[in-house]
């Protein structure tokens, strides 16, 4: 007999529950976890209903750092999963979301998002690199995400492209540097960015001029085409499922923007697990998406290039505290793409 949540996620459509205790209903049991990804300061709990796994996010503003730096305080996965936009992700793609629910209002508002436990199929944590046949599914599941959406505008208020270059940016993360307990991203953040200048002083000058006023590399990349961004292609949200389906969680940080932002978040945050070159990465993802049905003629190379510069305006403070080949590649890419900005 089929169960509650189940029942209620099958009956087609995103499943938005009015409260969290209706979206756990008939839970028999619900254990606390800290997960070795979890940096943000949401909450979760691995649940059991009706005799099945379960895993609970809870998160506010008033708690998520990564929600307040990234400015969601409308919680954004729960507008594109309200819009349909996950519920109808390519086949190969699977969010792992049974359903959600929204309690209270402003920066203490929590939203509960009840997901499969499907820890077992993650990758696990490391530094090892994956399997090149994993490396190569998630990259042409990306594709075929950025396909399926290709063209997609954003109505429904989700993250700004040009507010992606400043996630990360000096004064955008001071007000996190004054609390008791600091995250530590933010504080080797900190720390990245006054060691930025002595270790490539061009870069740094360039990234600054970027977070002081985004506009002019964000109308750039607005004159290429444009995809729905899921955000956040790191390892710590990808899966395998053994009929080759990737497992995407988090969808934190949507938006309308290039697909090779994407690819250059991937390749940004996942560095020493990637078992190829940057270069073949990025080929690997061109191919895709030209399988998928997308003509990359006319504007992959400024979109890929200015998509380079644009990432280091968010992650250059984790190439900075890094080793110094991992720098100068970043660096180089990044320089190159400011020809593009006329």
């Amino acid at each position: 007999m089929m169960g509650h949540n189940q029942l209620r996620h099958s009956q087609g459509g995103p499943w938005v529950a009015a409260t969290a205790a209706e979206l756990l209903a008939g839970a028999t049991s619900r254990e606390a976890v800290d997960p070795d990804d979890g940096k943000s300061g949401s909450s979760f709990a691995r649940v059991t209903i009706d005799g099945r796994g379960y895993f609970l996010k809870s998160l506010s503003p008033a708690g998520d750092w990564i929600m307040r730096i990234t400015g969601d305080y409308e919680h954004r996965p729960l507008l594109v999963w309200q819009a349909g936009i996950i519920h109808s992700a390519p086949a190969c793609i699977d969010p792992a979301i049974v359903g959600m629910a929204l309690e209270g209002d402003g920066e203490h508002a929590v939203l509960s998002i009840l997901m499969h436990d499907i820890g077992d199929r993650l990758v696990p944590e490391g530094d090892e690199p994956i399997r090149l046949a994993q490396h190569r599914g998630f990259v042409d599941h990306l594709a075929a995400l950025s396909a399926a959406y290709w063209g997609w505008e954003d109505t429904i208020g989700l993250v700004p492209l040009s507010h992606r270059f400043r996630f990360f940016a000096p004064d955008n993360i001071a007000a996190e540097l004054d609390v008791d307990d600091v995250p530590v991203p933010i504080r080797v953040a900190d720390e990245g960015w006054r060691v930025l200048p002595e270790r490539s002083p061009r870069l740094a000058e360039v990234l600054a001029g970027i977070h002081d006023d985004p506009s002019t590399l964000t109308r750039a990349l607005e004159e290429t085409p444009a995809t729905f961004l899921h955000g956040d292609w790191k390892m710590g949200n990808l899966g395998s499922h053994p009929d080759g389906r990737t497992i995407l969680l988090d969808w934190a940080y949507p938006g309308q923007g290039p697909a090779c932002y994407d690819l250059a978040w991937y390749m940004a945050l996942n560095r020493s697990r990637l078992p190829e070159t940057k270069e073949a990465t990025i080929e690997a993802f061109r191919s895709a998406l030209e399988r998928h049905g997308v003509d990359t003629g006319g504007w992959w190379e400024t979109q890929l290039d200015l998509c380079l510069l644009g990432i280091m305006a968010t992650f250059a403070w984790e190439k900075a505290v890094g080793d110094e080949a991992e720098l100068r590649w970043w660096e180089s890419r990044a320089l190159g793409a400011i020809r593009w900005l006329g």
